[in-house]
């Protein structure tokens, strides 16, 4: 049970800084409390756990621009930051996590502005059916963080500058372009600031969760776990990747995503494999990678392989059943 509520609003705009306070934040919560961080990047491209930093982003344009790349260790798809934009994350313990509470937070701050939001699907907060806040989540060994964009006043060029959308992916979702599909929550209150809807945040996590939030000090911050979190966020290898030769490949789109599977092969068997996916479980397609390095590159190996990993959701039952039948009907 929560009875203590902490929040902290980021004081610089460095991606790599702020994903490394994210890091250190989840992994210092306490079990009774939730800690509600507000932070800001400027001019930044945030890829997903398990996507190809070159097929989702314009990268020699963002660093043209002397703008940033960082993968953050959630699962979905690329977002552009600019000051334009609130990110906010809620991290808590496994047993105190509650999703409607957390959106709930962020839905009654923007109704504080004169706006009328509305959850959509699993992971988008729209008003008149347009998204202006996407969410992703993590967990690892009992810590948990959901964390989202909030467009106020996001430079709608820059967001079609720099990110590569895939034309399957717009139109799964019905529209031309990804400016069509998002928009500021200045187009609907013009007046509204950044910093004032980081107040209505904070008064909506107080009235929300019925406690007194307290303010973290940053004396308190242990700085060296902050460089080596930093160090980590900024590090090439852990944004761009490793690379295979590929010898094989196997994409798709998907209700939940789309997944590009490259293999290496040796003797018939995948001496290494690379999986690339936007979907929201970051986990299951780590695990799916995992399992299927080693294995005879048959259809039937493979599937057999597949299935020796145990889930419970449905979404993750239905992401097991998709790429089992993406194998067979590929390698028949």
């Amino acid at each position: 049970m929560i009875n203590s509520l902490r929040y902290i609003i980021s004081n610089q705009y460095i991606p790599y800084e702020n994903l490394a306070l994210e890091k250190y934040l989840l992994f210092s919560v306490k079990e009774d409390e939730c800690i509600l961080y507000l932070w800001q990047n400027k001019n930044t491209v945030v890829i997903g756990k398990n996507q190809n930093a070159f097929k989702e982003c314009k990268v020699e344009d963002l660093k043209r621009d002397n703008g940033y790349l960082v993968r953050r260790l959630s699962g979905g798809g690329a977002v552009y930051h600019d000051l334009g934009n609130l990110n906010f994350t809620f991290l808590v313990r496994q047993e105190n996590y509650n999703l409607e509470k957390q959106l709930e937070v962020i839905l009654r701050a923007v109704r504080k502005l004169s706006i009328n939001a509305e959850k959509s699907g699993r992971n988008d907060i729209t008003i008149d059916g347009k998204k202006f806040s996407g969410n992703a989540f993590f967990s690892s060994n009992g810590f948990n963080y959901h964390h989202g964009t909030l467009l106020v006043n996001v430079n709608m060029n820059d967001l079609s500058k720099y990110l590569n959308v895939s034309s399957d992916k717009l139109k799964s979702k019905g529209v031309a372009s990804v400016k069509s599909r998002v928009t500021n929550l200045t187009s609907y209150n013009p007046g509204i600031t950044v910093d004032e809807l980081k107040i209505k945040l904070i008064e909506a996590f107080k009235e929300v969760y019925k406690s007194d939030p307290h303010k973290i000090s940053y004396e308190k911050i242990d700085v060296s776990k902050i460089k080596e979190f930093k160090d980590e966020f900024s590090s090439q290898d852990f944004i761009f990747g490793k690379k295979i030769k590929s010898e094989y490949e196997l994409a798709k789109r998907f209700s939940w995503g789309d997944i590009q599977i490259q293999v290496n092969l040796s003797g018939g068997f995948i001496k290494d494999i690379l999986i690339y996916s936007d979907a929201m479980n970051e986990h299951l397609i780590e695990q799916v990678q995992c399992v299927l390095k080693g294995c005879f590159f048959g259809s039937c190996d493979l599937c057999n392989r597949l299935n020796e990993i145990r889930v419970e959701d449905e979404i993750s039952k239905q992401m097991l059943c998709d790429i089992n039948r993406l194998i067979c009907e590929n390698l028949e």
